[in-house]
């Protein structure tokens, strides 16, 4: 693509008062006003002084920025550009916003932690954000990352697992057979805080919440599978783990290669008929005897996790092992080796084996993966940075951030358009919220002109009726 030769750009001003960049705010903030969000603030948060007034309208622009984009505080500026102002009720100045962070104490955190709860159930009551809660499988992975930051100003920074200076962001989402995952659990801890700190309430919080959420949907408590919470080596603890059981929870949680893991690992031995062939890199599918032909296996054997420890802490379950050739070259090789040199990865689970076989079971496990996914979706929105030299700030942008998430993801939703429904935030902003329109008023209605042609029209319409019942002009 090249500029025109025919009209060539002559100038450019910014001078017409007219005109938004980011139409699609106009039904997700509606959205989110109908779900509930700018009241929820109001009736939880109490944030002192006059910096902490008209709550629920900070709050609102807070997350509304960050759908149209923002990853600081002077990035809320996007919103009080052109017909802003017009369309949107005293959009909040930067400033406003950053003072009012600052307020925030510990408890004014968890005060907005019962904010972003609520909010879900709203979300999940007006829109398909969690489908199959009620009567699928529920998913829940929970896992950290490391929000790098620069310099000693950021309260709480230090150097952590992956050796940079951050925070450290603890989340828990969920999934379901039929939706994206959404977050259910957020906290922000100090940049050298070991994993699993905190984890265990996180995880009563979050099945919690979805019991909240199922029972919502008009799920039965026993006729719904059990939710399996999916985890990495490093939550591999009684403490973790036994939060998950007394919820009613499954858990599958990889294990370290301690030397009691190493001689359960041995006791299945090297008999083959113990071990099965699964999908995996490289395998191919031999249709005749219906198997894999692979060099990635897995076997299992029952296992009691936390054995050592008093008979209260004692998990009962199932250790599932995945081997596959050590490929990795030795520095003094000198010829091949007559046997195969196994590398082993191995997690334990408290499933059925009647529910989930061996095979189903590590398939299932791997994809807890997913939760990175989210991870690195935070970071390219507004995760890209912690605005804030203040901990407690920077933990209530953490939790305003995830609402954005979860709150792009069910707009997503209610366009119809499966690529959208599971798509990332980024490129939901991208179709439906970062829309150039022109205002026009008649009789003290707003009508939105968008451009012709847009790839998008379609589900955008489709959100646009679904929040305001037909394509009428808005009542200003």
């Amino acid at each position: 693509m090249q500029l025109s030769h025919t009209r060539p750009v002559a100038a450019a001003r910014f001078d017409d008062p007219n005109l938004v960049s980011t139409a699609g705010l106009v039904p997700v903030m509606a959205l989110a006003q109908a779900s509930g969000l700018l009241t929820l603030a109001d009736q939880h948060l109490s944030v002192p002084t006059d910096k902490g007034a008209h709550a629920g309208r900070k709050i609102g622009s807070l997350v509304g920025g960050m759908v149209a984009g923002a990853d600081s505080i002077a990035d809320l500026a996007i919103l009080r550009h052109g017909a802003m102002g017009t369309v949107f009720d005293r959009p909040y100045a930067p400033s406003t916003i950053g003072s009012f962070l600052r307020e925030f104490t510990f408890g004014h955190v968890r005060q907005l932690d019962a904010v972003a709860s609520r909010f879900l159930s709203a979300l999940a009551a007006r829109t398909p954000v969690v489908a199959g809660i009620d009567t699928g499988r529920v998913l829940v992975d929970i896992d950290d990352t490391i929000i790098e930051v620069h310099g000693h100003g950021k309260q709480g920074s230090g150097y952590g697992y992956s050796g940079v200076r951050g925070l450290n962001a603890l989340l828990a989402t969920v999934t379901t057979d039929t939706c994206a995952p959404v977050i259910v659990g957020q906290r922000l801890r100090r940049g050298a805080c070991g994993s699993p700190r905190g984890a265990a309430r996180m995880v009563a919080d979050t099945l919690t919440t979805i019991d909240r959420l199922r029972t919502r949907a008009g799920g039965a408590s026993g006729g719904a599978p059990k939710v399996l919470m999916r985890a990495d080596s490093a939550f591999y603890g009684h403490p973790t783990l036994g939060a998950a059981i007394r919820a009613g929870a499954d858990v599958s949680v990889t294990v370290r290669q301690t030397p009691t893991i190493k001689r359960a690992i041995a006791s299945i031995g090297d008999d083959e008929s113990a071990w099965t062939p699964i999908e995996y890199t490289d395998a191919l599918y031999d249709e005749d005897t219906d198997t894999w032909i692979s060099r990635a296996e897995v076997a299992e054997i029952p296992f009691v996790a936390f054995a050592s420890q008093k008979k209260a802490h004692r998990i009962p379950g199932r250790l599932v092992v995945r081997r596959i050739p050590d490929l990795r070259p030795k520095k003094d090789q000198g010829q091949g080796t007559l046997f195969d040199i196994w590398r082993f990865h191995a997690f334990f689970t408290t499933t059925d084996p009647d529910d989930l076989d061996t095979v189903a079971a590590d398939k299932l496990h791997r994809n807890h993966a997913i939760v990175e996914q989210v991870h690195a979706d935070l970071k390219n929105s507004a995760l890209a940075h912690l605005p804030s030299g203040r901990f407690t700030a920077n933990a209530a942008w953490l939790v305003c951030a995830v609402m954005a998430f979860n709150l792009t993801r069910a707009a997503a939703t209610l366009t119809g358009d499966p690529k959208l429904t599971k798509a990332t935030t980024g490129t939901i902003r991208r179709t439906l919220v970062s829309v150039p329109a022109r205002i026009a008023s008649s009789a003290r209605r707003l009508t939105l002109h968008l451009p012709t042609h847009w790839p998008w029209e379609t589900a955008w319409n489709t959100l646009f009726e679904n929040m305001f019942h037909k394509n009428q002009p808005i009542i200003a």
